[in-house]
């Protein structure tokens, strides 16, 4: 037995929210609601899954708009990073390690598109919010951002194991979901040989679209 994920089309552009649910006790948590909390609480509702956690990947409010009236309808705060837990006492940072079930749920920090960004693994799936997309990596505004999530990305997000299940926070990609490993073959950013590439593809990605047909 493993997660059960459940993505959900949320609205705004192109977002996703995920319902993840451990499969032997249905206890599970929710991940960036954003445009749709009804949605996302009903889903959870008409599965019989047992909300016990909600997450949001950061603090950009295309993530967090829908947090007060998810609050209202399941009585769970949704947690960022540095909150903590009011059911646990558990902070959210970085090695952070919540029971759900028969499983559990860690927190890696990985900063660069925003200070507080964060990844959420559960089993063999990771919730990567704006980090990591599907052949794409999440915007940043600076040299200094672009290294933080360079290594945010080589340090954290590539060190788990390649059959992971990448869920990214936008359907920005080729595909909705990815893994570990395709992302290691196919990410034109991940296969940068090092951080001054990886600064450069982002100055110039506009052109490297262009140039190989990518949307």
């Amino acid at each position: 037995m493993g997660v059960l994920v459940e993505q959900i089309r949320t609205g705004g552009d192109r977002n996703f929210g995920y319902l993840c649910a451990d499969e032997a006790t249905g206890a599970a948590f929710a991940v960036d609601p954003s445009f749709s909390p009804d949605v996302v609480a009903e889903t959870a509702t008409r599965k019989g899954w047992c909300l016990g956690y909600a997450f949001a990947t950061h603090g950009h409010s295309d993530h967090t708009n829908g947090n007060e009236a998810f609050e209202r309808l399941t009585r769970l705060r949704v947690l960022l990073y540095g909150d903590r837990c009011p059911l646990t006492g558990i902070a959210v940072q970085h090695g952070a390690v919540f029971p759900l079930g028969n499983s559990s749920i860690s927190i890696l920090h990985t900063p660069g598109h925003t200070p507080d960004s964060i990844c959420i693994q559960a089993g063999d799936a990771l919730f990567t919010g704006d980090t990591l997309f599907v052949g794409k990596v999440g915007g940043t505004w600076s040299d200094e951002d672009s290294r933080q999530e360079y290594h945010s990305l080589h340090d954290r997000v590539m060190a788990l194991p390649e059959q992971f299940r990448v869920f990214p926070g936008h359907d920005y990609g080729t595909r909705p979901s990815s893994t570990i490993g395709e992302e290691k073959k196919s990410n034109p950013f991940l296969l940068q040989p090092d951080v001054e590439a990886f600064i450069d593809l982002k100055a110039n990605w506009a052109a490297y679209k262009k140039a190989h047909g990518i949307a």
